[in-house]
């Protein structure tokens, strides 16, 4: 397993099971020593960051993190997520990336989401090592 400075948890953001296996999977796989947490919706996922994610239960807390975020998602989905999650103090913001993850092919919904400053990038599902990569290595260093 390999620990990557930077890189205190990855929150995935799908409230798709499967997906959530599969992406858990491909992480375990490129041997990623970090905290990695699911929420089913965006509602779940403040939770993680204003509340859980804080203490991570090791003791420590985690500053620094890649989220992989759904649009399309029952309750609060990504983009009102996007909206709450910039009501957060900067202190609890500024050292984590945000990655759209989704099956979407809608062009507009890709340029609203690189519009957005706190959006660093758009993937199309399925989640690969290779893209898991690519993400640690333009995004979080």
């Amino acid at each position: 397993m390999r620990k990557i400075n930077g890189l205190d948890f990855i929150l995935l953001v799908d409230d798709d099971e499967a997906t959530n296996y599969l992406n858990q999977r491909v992480i375990r796989k490129a041997n990623i020593l970090t905290n990695v947490h699911v929420a089913h919706d965006g509602k779940e996922a403040l939770d993680y960051l204003t509340n859980g994610g804080r203490n991570n239960g090791t003791g420590s807390v985690p500053h620094a993190g890649l989220i992989f975020l759904d649009i399309n998602m029952p309750g609060m989905n990504g983009w009102e997520f996007l909206e709450a999650y910039k009501q957060l103090p900067d202190e609890q913001t500024r050292r984590i990336k945000i990655l759209m993850l989704t099956t979407s092919n809608n062009p507009d919904e890709e340029k609203r989401a690189v519009n957005i400053p706190e959006v660093k990038g758009f993937i199309h599902k399925p989640l690969t090592e290779e893209k898991l990569e690519k993400a640690i290595n333009v995004y979080v260093f």
